[in-house]
């Protein structure tokens, strides 16, 4: 009887662990960690050159977790008029950054941020602006305009960048914030 609960002890702890040491990232997060650095990707970052070149020559190349699959697949089916201008590719190109796209899109991901920004959206929605995301808009509702809009330095939620200073590496963490012209930012 002893053994068995001292087993099921034993058993109880080893699965803590492993569940902490999966939580935490596994052997790379925790060294991360142990390193001071605690900001992990929370959506996929990009991770295609063909994308990184052709869409990130005119704005940040947005990690695909930030959308759901409908909405790359409309965003890429109009890119002769892609928010006033024309970006249409070669067919080929088009092709393949959509399945890129769609294949790693937020309803296809299991990121912590993708989820979030899934569950946000009614299943008839179909934005295809990162700024028309509820949870996306949910989060930076409190950050006053003059912020944003009125400063020359960011313009639009739509650049990223701007303020979230690892954005390319898929963090959109609050501490890994830095608004231009005012600092940090934590709600």
């Amino acid at each position: 009887m002893r053994t068995s609960i001292w087993m099921a002890f034993v058993m109880g702890g080893l699965l803590l662990i492993v569940g902490y040491w999966s939580a935490m990232g596994g052997e790379e997060g925790v060294s991360d960690r142990l390193k001071g650095n605690t900001a992990r990707s929370e959506v996929i970052p990009v991770a295609n050159n063909l994308y990184a070149k052709e869409c990130g020559a005119c704005h940040l190349a947005y990690p695909p977790g930030l959308l759901p699959a409908r909405s790359w697949e409309k965003l890429m089916n109009g890119l002769s008029d892609h928010f006033g201008d024309n970006a249409e590719l070669a067919p080929e190109d088009l092709n393949a950054l959509t399945d890129y796209l769609v294949n790693n899109a937020a309803d296809r991901s299991g990121e912590k941020r993708a989820t979030k920004i899934v569950r946000s959206l009614k299943n008839d929605e179909t934005p295809v602006r990162i700024t028309e995301v509820p949870y996306i808009v949910h989060k930076h509702h409190e950050i006053p305009s003059r912020l944003i809009q009125g400063n020359p330095q960011v313009k639009s939620l739509s650049r990223c960048n701007a303020c979230h200073t690892r954005a390319d590496a898929g963090s959109f963490n609050e501490h890994d914030v830095s608004i231009p012209g005012y600092g940090g930012w934590d709600d």
